[in-house]
C-alpha cells in the first residue's frame, strides 16, 4: 500500500510544507512502507509526498491544516519515546492528537505530585479546586473503581468526565460510557412517548452537558456515531461486559442494590469505573435500599476501590448553593442530635438517604 501520486502543483501556497530532522523517527512515523501516511492521505482527502527529511502535504486549506496537526503530533510523541503504529495513527484520526493530553495515568500521577492539577481536553482546559477535589481526580488515576460522593455542586460527575475524556484522547482506553438510573421514569421507558433516545435524552442530559464542555460538537456526533462514546440508562447496562472503558454512573444513590451490583460486575479488562452520587437526594420507594450506601457498606474496605467525599466547603456552583448545602447539614446534624436520624456515613450527614423519606 503505497501513497497516492501527487497532483500538479500550480502554486507553492498549494501545499504545507514539514520538516522533521530526526531520519530515524521520520521512518517510524511514516510506517511501513509508507502505510501510516497513505492512512492518513485516505481519511482526509489530501496527497502526502516525502522529500528527504521533509514531508509535502497538498490538499484543501482545511484538510491540509488538519494533516499537518496530526503529523506534528504523532511525531512529537515519537520524540517523547511512544510507539506509533496503526492503532495510533486510527486514535489521532479520530481524536486528533494533542501531546500534552496524552500522558499515561503514572505519569499524570507524578504531575499531580509536582502540584500540576491540569486536565487537557479538546476544547478547554479543567482543574480541581479545593483539596476534596484534588484527591478525588487522584483516586480517579489511581484506582479502577472510585466513588465520589457528596453534595450537588461539587464536581463530582464534571470531574470524572473530564478525566474519562483525557484517557480516551491519550489512547487509554477506547471509550467513555455514562450512565444513569432513569428513576424518574421508573426505568419503564417503554411507556414514554418517541424513540429510545428521544425517551432517555432528558435524563441523560447533563451528561451530554459535561462533554459538550469538553469535545468539539462534530467529534462527539462522530464518537458517539462509532459508539465509542456511549450514554444510556442504567437498565441498558445487563448483560454487557465493559472492556477498555471509562464507566461513570451519576446519581448512583437511586440505584437499588441489585442494580448496583449488576453494574459494578461489568467491569471489564483495561476499565475504569466512577460510581458518583448524593445520599441526600434519593427518589427510590420508601423502604428499598439505595445501592450507593449497601455498596459503601460492603466495599469500604476491598483493595482498589477508593471512597472521596465531598461537603458544602466543596461547591463550585453560586455561592449560595453552598449556604443552602450548609444550611441543611445544620439541620440535619441538629436531628441527629435529638435521635430522629440514624448514625450517618461519610463526610456529610445523609438525612434523607437513611430515612427514606424522598
Amino acid at each position: 500500500m503505497g501513497l497516492t501520486p501527487t497532483p500538479p502543483v500550480t502554486a507553492p501556497s498549494a501545499e504545507t510544507l514539514l520538516e522533521f530532522p530526526d531520519n530515524r523517527l521520520l521512518i517510524d512515523l511514516c510506517g511501513p512502507n509508507d502505510r501510516h501516511l497513505a492512512r492518513i492521505e485516505e481519511a482526509l482527502g489530501v496527497h502526502i509526498l516525502r522529500r528527504g527529511n521533509q514531508i509535502a502535504v497538498v490538499g484543501g486549506p482545511e484538510a491540509q491544516a488538519e494533516a499537518a496537526t496530526l503529523l506534528q503530533g504523532l511525531y512529537a510523541r515519537l520524540e517523547q519515546h511512544r510507539p506509533v503504529g496503526p492503532d495510533e495513527v486510527e486514535a489521532a484520526l479520530r481524536m486528533g492528537v494533542e501531546p500534552a493530553a496524552d500522558v499515561t495515568p503514572a505519569e499524570q500521577l507524578e504531575m499531580f505530585a509536582q502540584g500540576n492539577y491540569e486536565l487537557r481536553t479538546r476544547k478547554k482546559s479543567v482543574e480541581p479546586r479545593t483539596d476534596a477535589q484534588k484527591a478525588y481526580v487522584r483516586s480517579l488515576f489511581q484506582n479502577e473503581l472510585a466513588f465520589g460522593i457528596g453534595p450537588a455542586g461539587t464536581g463530582k460527575t464534571y470531574l470524572a468526565v473530564a478525566v474519562g475524556v483525557t484517557m480516551l484522547i491519550g489512547g487509554h482506553v477506547d471509550k467513555i460510557i455514562l450512565s444513569r438510573p432513569a428513576v424518574e421514569a421508573g426505568e419503564r421507558l417503554g411507556f414514554l412517548p418517541g424513540d429510545m433516545k428521544e425517551k432517555v435524552d432528558p435524563y441523560m442530559q447533563p451528561l451530554y452537558d459535561a462533554l459538550n464542555d469538553f469535545l468539539p460538537g462534530k467529534q462527539m456526533q462522530k464518537l458517539m456515531e462509532e459508539k465509542r462514546i456511549e450514554i444510556a440508562p442504567l437498565a441498558f447496562m445487563r448483560g454487557r461486559t465493559l472492556s477498555r472503558a471509562f464507566v461513570v454512573l451519576d446519581e448512583a444513590q437511586n440505584a437499588t442494590s441489585m442494580q448496583m451490583k449488576m453494574f459494578l460486575t461489568r467491569l471489564g479488562e483495561g476499565s475504569r469505573m466512577v460510581i458518583t452520587g448524593d445520599r441526600t437526594q434519593i427518589d427510590l420507594p420508601r423502604g428499598m435500599m439505595s445501592g450507593l450506601m449497601d455498596a459503601e457498606k460492603i466495599l469500604k474496605d476491598v483493595k482498589g476501590i477508593s471512597f472521596s467525599y465531598f461537603t458544602a466547603d466543596d461547591v463550585v456552583r453560586h455561592p449560595l448553593v453552598a449556604r443552602i448545602i450548609k444550611a441543611y447539614e445544620i439541620e440535619d446534624n441538629a436531628a441527629l442530635a435529638r435521635g430522629e436520624t440514624e448514625e450517618p456515613r461519610g463526610q456529610y450527614v445523609p438525612r434523607r438517604a437513611f430515612r427514606n423519606d424522598a
